[in-house]
């Protein structure tokens, strides 16, 4: 399974007449590539089931809540599909979007509550060593790199924390995420659901250690 150069075409189309007419003309090409979609996003969700523990894939949608916002057009001019792990021991999600010249995945914590936040927050303070060595390691930074993404970031520590202490960079985080971008060649190519799959294996060090760190207290012992 993989995704058609007519599912990209679409988007492209989509992108240059993003408006309720020219999406009522075309319905039925969309519908042929959401079902595409649909059915690589299906097969991801297969593949991750085999080594994770996946309680619900969802699609988004495609029309656009344009009620708080300046950009009127009403329809996203991509495919994307979120992957929630389980309950409250396994914590993180899994992200791809389709869209043509900006397809990528992503997974993390995007906007973590405050009280998650919060304890992520103490274990840094505690001993980051664990959560700088997962940047640290080979096949996470062959896939992200080396550091985590963040929606914000604050200007400096956060209100109770030493402004000078050593991983201050990682306190002012608001999120922590890890994405990786694809060209469109690489999401058309047989291989891509694949390179994914291998990705989603790579974050399986940073979920496991945050999954850990929020379902206990700082003396190890769990809280759930």
């Amino acid at each position: 399974m993989q995704f058609e150069k007519s599912t990209f075409k679409y988007l492209q189309n989509l992108q240059k007449n993003n408006n309720r007419d020219w999406f009522a003309d075309h319905k039925e090409t969309y519908l042929k590539a959401q079902q595409n979609a649909k059915e690589v996003f299906a097969e991801i969700n297969a593949n991750l089931q085999k080594h994770d523990e996946i309680e619900k894939s969802k699609m988004m949608r495609i029309y656009r809540d344009v009620r708080f916002s300046k950009d009127k057009t009403p329809y996203k001019a991509h495919f994307a599909n979120s992957f929630s792990r389980l309950g409250k021991e396994l914590r993180a999600s899994y992200f791809l979007r389709i869209r043509p010249g900006e397809s990528f995945l992503a997974g993390g914590f995007w906007e973590p509550n405050k009280e998650d936040l919060f304890r992520i927050r103490k274990e840094i303070v505690l001993d980051a060593s664990e959560i700088k060595g997962i940047l640290k390691d080979k096949n996470y930074k062959k896939h992200f790199g080396e550091e985590f993404e963040s929606f914000s970031e604050l200007k400096t520590a956060p209100r109770g924390f030493d402004k000078e202490h050593p991983d201050v960079n990682l306190l002012r985080k608001k999120g922590f995420i890890a994405s990786k971008s694809f060209t469109d060649a690489e999401v058309m190519s047989p291989n891509f659901v694949e390179e994914v799959n291998k990705s989603y294996k790579a974050l399986r060090p940073f979920f496991n250690l945050f999954s850990d760190i929020l379902t206990t207290n700082l003396n190890g012992e769990s809280i759930i």
